[in-house]
């Protein structure tokens, strides 16, 4: 099975010698894992399947009880030979990971814990163009400030957060090197949420799309599909993807800005101040000002973005003349830059997402046919197009992914409680 794409370099400890502790915390992470992917098994079947002995699984599953990452359940009784022994099952109640949604109009926040239960969840309509860099990173700071008082109040200690932002992000200093959408440049947001926000666990900044990518490789329905393409659907259009389990960064980590290939029309100028970029053509600006006049309320972007998606589907579906064009068009320019991709990566899926997952039964078919006009290799080279299942959430629900993804590396880092300090929420490592 691929591995989870990392978003960190932990390659300097992987080089480093292992002492019994290294050891201890990577067998730890070995059992955790297996039971997240595979479901609930016995310690006899988890040593089998991990190939560690079963004396090691006893003690590490005991370790990972008293951590509250796993707990004990029904008699397992599948396939057993002799004295049956008791399921574990992945608990992880007790930590969760923080995903943050930088976007045009709205922050978003989702906490689920490693179970995948979600704690708090939040959306917040917010101008951020117009507020600026600073305004919003106080807006940011204060919604974090508010998920992480949730997750502290069900008894959820949180392993880390991740912010996602729409544009060029140099995650390596958490430095927003160029959002045109939203019209920041150089902006140090990982620098301004430490010095806004009281926390000891880490923070990561990275980009929408790459995010995106993760949470459809990990949760969506199309998880553990090791090559795979996503894209978002929104005022941009970023990609994310996905080789051989692993996310594809480039050199500098600024991959996926797909919305600025020049596929688009010439004649209109981009947010990013240039000419023909992709999104101007498929990018929900581009699909309003085609389906609808000025003024109109599906362009108001003051109101609700799934309710003005959700009124484009009825006038498609009460057959709008203009309406049905904007979306046959929109469905055309897609697979456009669709077949483009394919024919670069040879993904086995193209995930559409955002609004193109909302209004996909209109877009599919324009797209298609676009498909096996240009897509070099017969049948599409094999590839499929998917409607995301995540919706708008994709980007926060990979942010809290890998914030996550250290707990399974080294569930160490999740202290034991005090058995005699717990309703005070007293812990210790």
């Amino acid at each position: 099975m691929a591995e989870v794409p990392p978003l960190y370099d932990g390659s300097a400890e992987r080089r480093a010698p292992a002492d019994q502790a290294t050891v201890r915390r990577t067998n730890l992470g070995l059992v955790l894992r297996h039971l997240r992917d595979h479901g609930p098994r016995s310690r006899a079947r988890i040593a089998q399947e991990t190939g560690l002995n079963k004396a090691t699984v006893s003690s590490l599953v005991a370790e990972l009880a008293d951590r509250r990452l796993v707990t004990t359940g029904d008699v397992d009784r599948a396939g057993s030979v002799g004295r049956p022994g008791l399921t574990v099952h992945l608990d992880g109640r007790g930590v969760c990971g923080i995903g943050v949604e930088l976007n045009v109009d709205y922050v978003a926040v989702l906490v689920p814990n490693l179970r995948g239960e979600v704690l708090f969840e939040q959306r917040l309509a917010l101008d951020i163009p117009s507020l600026g860099a600073e305004a919003t990173l106080d807006a940011v700071a204060g919604v974090v400030t508010d998920a992480v008082a949730a997750a502290t109040a069900v008894g959820a200690c949180p392993a880390g957060l991740t912010v996602a932002v729409a544009g060029l992000v140099r995650s390596a200093d958490g430095v927003v090197t160029l959002a045109p959408n939203i019209g920041w440049r150089d902006v140090a947001v990982l620098d301004g949420l430490r010095a806004r926000l009281d926390v000891d666990f880490p923070i990561r900044v990275e980009n929408d799309a790459n995010l995106s990518a993760i949470a459809e490789w990990a949760l969506g329905s199309e998880a553990r599909t090791p090559d795979l393409v996503y894209l978002t659907g929104e005022v941009g259009v970023g990609g994310g993807v996905i080789v051989a389990g692993r996310l594809l960064r480039g050199a500098g980590g600024l991959s996926g800005e797909v919305g600025h290939t020049t596929l688009g029309d010439p004649d209109v100028v981009c947010g990013c101040g240039r000419r023909g970029c992709w999104e101007t053509v498929v990018g929900l600006a581009a699909l309003l000002r085609a389906a609808a006049e000025p003024g109109d309320p599906v362009s108001d972007p003051a109101r609700d973005l799934e309710t003005r998606l959700a009124e484009v589907a009825a006038r498609a579906e009460a057959g709008d003349a203009r309406t049905l064009a904007a979306l046959h068009q929109v469905g055309r320019s897609l697979g456009t830059g669709a077949a483009v991709l394919i024919n670069l990566f040879n993904p086995r899926v193209v995930i559409l997402g955002g609004y193109f997952a909302v209004l996909g039964r209109f877009l599919m078919a324009p797209l298609l046919t676009e498909l096996e006009a240009r897509v070099l290799a017969p049948g599409v080279a094999g590839a499929r197009v998917v409607l995301s299942t995540l919706g708008f959430t994709a980007a926060v629900r990979g942010g809290a992914h890998v914030a996550l993804e250290p707990v399974l590396d080294d569930p160490t880092l999740v202290p034991v409680p005090v058995p005699e300090l717990a309703s005070s929420g007293a812990e210790v490592r």
